[in-house]
């Protein structure tokens, strides 16, 4: 039986092809595409693909696996041949999918090719092409090749219509509207302006009341200075409604996904704010506005635009010390201005400017000891101290000052432990008593201490999960979950415990993406799908499962260059992205792929370079650093550069101002010592770890090739156990 290369009247508008590890993205478009509406004037026209209908349902997804058959089942065939469109979700995943590869296979001899549409997840398209990365290939061969009169694929190439929804390409929105217009056959152009038309009027009352209020203010204020009598009482009114539409508002427009508005919204207010005098106003008034700067700031804080940010966190600084200064026993007003200053220290902080955030923590802390000096304090001020605790231990923490930091730390815990001794309860005190564990066992780990360290992580751990139970859809609590859960992941992974390391980290990953679908334009859970992927990657690697890890530090790379372009500034981001690039060269050394190993190491220190010099005693970046050298110089042709590569790095593990016997240092010590043949001086530290119970499996690779014998410390098994039974945290 032939088939016709159009259906006059198809069932389906369009079957969803896809593997089924890609599930979620499936379920995303499917959604996506059957409760699209067309916009009104485009319903009616005729096109090549036939008449615009109002609504693209029905869209056939098969929700189950197919059999393990040769052929693709009956259903499956019929569905193909009642489909108008052919849509693929493509990833490394589906490329490697036989059944996806036989649905465009099926597709293509309907004779229907000119109606397969590509929707880019992830992975790299014709990656294949490209030396070492054909484990990134996002397309399968039957997308890649034109198939010949026998309906078998031929060696001629072909470049399928591809939507790409990946981070810093068209994104999701844009990615759907493409595959939409080529279902319909009308220009992309066309589409998005007919659908921005479409949503505005839907959204006509949410923006004509932002515009309405924009108004008014601006109206108002005018009016503020012919009338000046009644200006108080008008501009109030003016600032009650800007607080509307940073409030309420703001969070309207954040549901519908209208960051577009929002970012609008929020601009107008600045430049209004900024326009207002800061005399002949009340106090109130002034409170208002620093409020409102505050909001804007972390805003665009978490939308990753840390210039802009700032500038707004600046402002409300300025408004609130003069409040502060104004009333010094006023606790409300200090606790305003130490809750402002601490935002900008931490953007200080992720500018990497560690001078600046440290001054500004502590005077953030100073504005408040007046307070503090009371008999009864309030708890949120004491809340806002184990903030300040937190945020200068983890600034001296990256200037090497570790025993400063423990302090601080076991500061944060104490007035941790004092808020939660009573019998109220609430949430955000509990989840900062995780962190105060937390921070605590990152300083044992600094000391070696990996028994105390995994107690500490499974205390914050312990916490987290329970407070997740509690409120299971506050994204909030499981970002914490999400991060406690790597981090002990990680540990444990040291301590021989490489199964669990896995699962946690595992986990972990689920979480981020799973809080990525929630607000995609969130960069900070970008940033945790990279991080704790590449992390897995390592352990995936290390335990022999180099193509899964491959892929994992695919989407890792992609999503931070997209954020490194996006931010510059942000030096967490540049550190954690040479460490993706460090994973990235070992992977492909494994692969025997030793000039690109070399490419991606010398990428990574020339983003660690300059960061190494500006914070030396950083635990990540001096880590980071070391590592790569020690791996550039395996992957040199130059047997004096490697030497000295390994010269470096060995003085860098030296010269560790505190926390000289963190576990992770003393074994990159030891690689160093034993690639420049000083065994006998790298015995020392291997006892250490041996003592410490460090069964890292880049370690015990490397002692097994140099013929080191090193058995599992069951004393500290023994020691690890007791000390978790004696320190079990409710």
């Amino acid at each position: 039986m032939t088939m016709s290369a159009t259906v006059s009247s198809p069932r389906f508008r369009a079957f969803i092809s896809y593997s089924h590890q890609d599930e979620l993205w499936a379920q995303w478009l499917h959604k996506a595409l059957e409760s699209y509406r067309v916009p009104r004037k485009l319903v009616g026209q005729t096109t090549a693909a036939g008449v615009i209908p109002e609504r693209l349902a029905p869209i056939f997804r098969d929700r189950d696996e197919l059999p393990s058959a040769t052929d693709l089942n009956r259903k499956v065939n019929e569905a193909l041949g009642e489909s108008a469109n052919l849509i693929v979700v493509c990833s490394p995943r589906s490329a490697t999918s036989r059944w996806v590869n036989e649905e465009v296979l099926a597709f293509k001899r309907l004779g229907r090719a000119d109606r397969i549409f590509c929707l880019i997840v992830d992975g790299e398209p014709n990656a294949t092409d490209l030396p070492g990365r054909a484990t990134e290939e996002s397309f399968s061969p039957a997308l890649r090749f034109e198939i010949g009169p026998d309906g078998q694929p031929t060696q001629q190439r072909t470049e399928p219509i591809a939507a790409d929804a990946r981070a810093g390409k068209d994104g999701k929105a844009n990615a759907k509207l493409k595959l939409i217009a080529g279902m319909l056959d009308v220009g992309f152009d066309t589409l998005k302006q007919r659908e921005l038309h479409r949503r505005n009027r839907r959204m006509a009352a949410i923006t004509a009341l932002a515009l309405i209020i924009m108004a008014i203010t601006t109206t108002l204020a005018i009016t503020a200075v012919i009338a000046r009598n009644d200006a108080e009482r008008r501009q109030k009114q003016a600032e009650d409604l800007v607080n509307f539409m940073l409030g309420d508002l703001n969070d309207k427009l954040a549901e519908v996904q209208r960051l577009d508005i929002m970012e609008a919204v929020d601009d107008h207010a600045m430049k209004y704010f900024e326009s207002l005098p800061t005399t002949d106003v009340t106090d109130e008034a002034l409170a208002q506005r620093a409020k409102a700067f505050e909001k804007i700031g972390t805003v665009r804080m978490n939308q990753g635009h840390l210039p802009a940010a700032m500038e707004s966190f600046e402002a409300a600084a300025k408004l609130s010390a003069a409040l502060a200064n104004a009333a010094p026993a006023d606790d409300a007003r200090r606790l305003a201005y130490s809750r402002v200053l601490a935002f900008v220290g931490m953007g200080h902080w992720s500018q990497g400017n560690l001078d600046k955030a440290e001054q500004t923590f502590e005077s953030a802390e100073k504005v408040l000891q007046l307070s503090d000096a009371k008999a009864t304090p309030d708890p949120e001020l004491i809340f806002q101290l184990t903030s300040l605790d937190n945020n200068i231990g983890h600034v001296l923490e990256a200037r090497g000052k570790l025993d400063e930091a423990e302090a601080q730390y076991k500061k944060m815990l104490a007035h941790c432990e004092q808020l939660n001794s009573g019998e109220m309860f609430k949430a955000t005190w509990r989840a900062q008593l995780g962190t105060a564990h937390n921070n605590l066992g990152k300083v044992a780990l600094m000391r070696g201490d990996l028994a105390a360290a995994v107690v500490e992580y499974s205390a914050d751990h312990a916490i987290e999960s329970d407070l997740s139970k509690r409120d299971p859809k506050n994204n909030d609590q499981r970002e914490n979950l999400l991060l406690v859960q790597a981090i002990l992941g990680r540990t444990l992974a040291l301590t021989g415990d490489v199964d669990a390391g896995m699962r946690n980290l595992q986990r972990a990953v689920e979480i981020a993406m799973e809080l990525t679908q929630v607000d995609s334009d969130q960069a900070t859970f970008q940033e945790y799908v990279a991080l704790y992927s590449s992390q897995l990657a390592r352990l995936r690697r290390l335990s022999g499962d180099l193509p899964s890890a491959q892929k994992l530090t695919a989407r890792a790379l992609e999503i931070f260059v997209a954020l490194t372009k996006q931010d510059p500034a942000n030096t967490d981001w540049q550190v954690e992205f040479a460490e993706v690039q460090n994973e990235h060269g070992a992977q492909l050394r494994a692969a025997g792929k030793t000039a690109s190993s070399r490419a991606a190491i010398q990428a990574s220190l020339s983003l660690l370079s300059p960061l190494a010099l500006s914070q030396p005693d950083d635990r990540s970046t001096l880590l980071a650093t070391v590592g790569a050298k020690l791996l550039l110089a395996v992957v040199t042709d130059d047997p004096q550069a490697a030497q000295h590569l390994r010269d470096e790095a060995l003085a860098a593990t030296q010269g560790a101002k505190s926390g000289s016997g963190d576990p992770r240092l003393l074994a990159l010590r030891v690689e160093a010592l034993l690639e420049l043949g000083r065994k006998a001086e790298a015995q020392p530290a291997l006892d250490q770890l041996w003592n410490n119970g460090y069964r890292d499996l880049a370690l015990l690779a490397l002692l097994r090739r140099e013929n080191i014998d090193y058995p599992a410390n069951a004393a500290f098994a023994q020691r690890l156990q007791a000390a978790i039974n004696r320190n079990d945290h409710p």
